[in-house]
């Protein structure tokens, strides 16, 4: 059993004064927390380790973080699960799946590591120096000189075998090491902490232990020098990665092993190649009525004509921030009317806009939320000419029309203000099949509901900018998971989004940079319109058949926090889950 540290509050310590006072006859025993309260504590405990092992790749972190996952799989195991009432069954298993899930994690990790420990063996003499210093251990400063005096002697020797790696075939040396641009910007990575941490370590002795810095600071120098140069030759030789804009692209997939890891932990029941048939069914939707769209204003089927039209209405420099606060009061004008959703005060009054400078808009070239503000890409004066018109024309006024309210109310600055007050402890489980996937959920409703043209803007013209925006969904889940499946390379995803879906080449580049970058979850990209089919799904099941109101059904999702959908919708139905749960929800068919 794992030893929980639980806070005790000044009211608990009087508490327990008087029942010592009172006498033994009126002890009551402390009850047992429930889940929510154990979901707490479970993030207490992890971030206590977290902290202390906050040494990046270590093998110590590794195991230690192992141990507690086990741990917590033993307490959880061990619970009266039959004595759950429903809504904590829901709370059991997203803490259950999400030890698990962390432990998948952890295995990857490990995997990864081996695959850079012939050109790392001197990873863990380093990280040793300083977790023992976290230890309070005393340090031996001749041995520590010595550590990295040898580290310094064998990353040198490292960086030799890289370079004749390089060599031509018949030139290169046996000894040769042979990266992957892949491996080898991973390993720069953990090159360039190691040498981070050295800063550390040595801060806490130098000036305070006399021979600490006359033994270590020459081959601690030495040694960042050679860690350094080494992270260097990695990434900009091996990786190509020299901080220029036609850099290539270097992603790290994850594998198909990954994906299936992954999709578990999110409560899917979807194999990978069934994911990306639900993204190709909807992206020939889309195709369908962008095309539609196209004759309506004349233009036969050629939707690529209709796109460009919709792109070359953009509002001046300097009004795009008007435009979205004119268009997100216009929006929840709309939703009020219709009674579709409960939107607070306070959440209306307290949002802002604020602009991307040009180094943002190299990986995100559109608008984002970022916690009661959004963020607006468009042109500025930084900017080169065709550079300009790109971002003017990837953020013209009908992407801005539903962007607007994917991105403020009733999207994501709505869901956060719930987020953060209901259920707070489920933040724990957040996902992107949920946060994203009810802006989505919202880009199908006001389609259905009317909003291309709701504003005064050309419908048609409002009708293929929403449309824009649900094929790009599509398109991320079928390029997204095929990079990581390693059947698409980041410049296919590029050619993907440029000539299938109609981005620009600006836009495009930016959008892929971010999606193998590392930042987000493999499967981050498909949650948003498999989120959004999901709780489509949910509403078909609860409003359409089952005769609950719509905006009943939208505040109930909201109150759920943010969390696996098919577990959502067992909380919204008062689902006793068997401990034995498994995903098993189809509704993508």
């Amino acid at each position: 059993m794992i030893v929980c540290l639980v806070a005790v509050s000044a009211g608990a310590c009087a508490q327990g004064l008087h029942q010592q006072q009172a006498g033994p006859q009126d002890l009551r025993p402390v009850p047992a927390p429930g889940m929510a309260e154990l979901i707490r504590r479970y993030q207490t405990d992890r971030r206590y380790i977290d902290r202390f092992y906050s040494v990046g790749w270590s093998d110590d972190a590794m195991e230690r973080t192992g141990k507690f996952l086990e741990e917590w799989t033993a307490r959880l195991d061990a619970m009266d699960y039959d004595a759950l009432e429903a809504d904590e069954r829901v709370d059991w298993h997203l803490l259950r799946r999400h030890v698990t899930w962390q432990g998948e994690g952890l295995a990857l990790l490990r995997r990864r590591v081996a695959e850079m420990e012939p050109f790392l063996p001197f990873r863990s003499a380093l990280q040793e120096l300083e977790l023992a210093r976290r230890r309070m251990e005393p340090c031996d400063s001749k041995a520590a000189a010595g550590v990295l005096a040898d580290v310094t002697a064998e990353a040198k020797r490292i960086r030799e075998r890289v370079e004749g790696g390089r060599k031509a075939e018949a030139e290169r040396p046996e000894a040769a090491l042979m990266l992957t641009p892949v491996v080898a910007l991973r390993g720069a990575g953990v090159l360039d902490g190691l040498a981070w941490m050295l800063d550390g370590w040595a801060a806490y002795y130098d000036g305070f232990d006399p021979e600490f810095g006359w033994w270590t600071r020459k081959p601690r120098e030495e040694c960042q020098k050679e860690l350094r140069d080494l992270a260097k030759l990695l990434r900009e030789e091996i990786a190509g990665i020299k901080g220029k804009d036609e850099d290539p692209l270097v992603g790290d997939p994850i594998g198909a092993e990954g994906l299936r890891a992954d999709l578990e932990g999110e409560a899917l029941c979807y194999t990978p190649e069934e994911l990306i048939a639900i993204g190709e069914r909807e992206f020939a939707w889309c195709e369908a009525e962008m095309k539609k769209a196209a004759a309506e204003m004349g233009l036969g089927d050629d939707w690529k004509a209709a796109l460009a039209r919709a792109k070359e209405d953009q509002m001046p420099p300097g009004q795009q921030g008007a435009f979205v606060r004119d268009e997100s009061r216009a929006v929840i004008e709309f939703l009020r009317t219709r009674d579709l959703v409960t939107i607070p005060a306070l959440c209306e009054e307290a949002w802002r806009v604020e602009m991307h400078s040009n180094e943002t808009q190299k990986v995100l070239p559109f608008a984002v939320y970022g916690g009661q503000f959004m963020g607006v890409s468009y042109a500025n004066e930084w900017q080169t000419h065709a550079d300009k018109m790109m971002s003017m024309r990837g953020n013209n006024r009908h992407f801005t029309h539903i962007v607007t309210p994917h991105e403020l109310i009733p999207g994501h600055h709505l869901q956060g203000y719930w987020e953060d007050r209901e259920r707070a402890y489920r933040g724990l489980f957040s996902t992107p099949f949920l946060v994203e996937g009810w802006a989505l959920y919202w880009e199908f409703r006001l389609w259905e509901l009317g909003w291309a043209g709701a504003t005064g803007g050309d419908a048609a013209l409002d009708r293929v900018g929403m449309l824009f925006w649900r094929m790009h969904r599509a398109a991320r889940i079928i390029v997204s998971l095929k990079f990581h499946l390693g059947q698409m390379t980041p410049a296919e995803m590029i050619e993907f989004l440029v000539e299938r879906v109609g981005h620009e080449r600006f836009g495009a580049t930016s959008e892929v940079r971010r999606y193998i970058g590392g930042d987000y979850s493999p499967l981050y990209q498909c949650g948003y319109m498999l989120g959004g089919l999901q709780i489509s799904a949910m509403r078909a099941e609860m409003v359409v058949k089952g005769g609950m109101s719509e905006k009943a059904f939208n505040d109930a999702v909201l109150g759920q926090n943010s969390i696996p959908i098919e577990l959502m919708r067992a909380g919204l139905r008062g689902e006793k889950l068997p401990k034995d749960w498994k995903p098993g929800w189809r509704f993508g068919d």
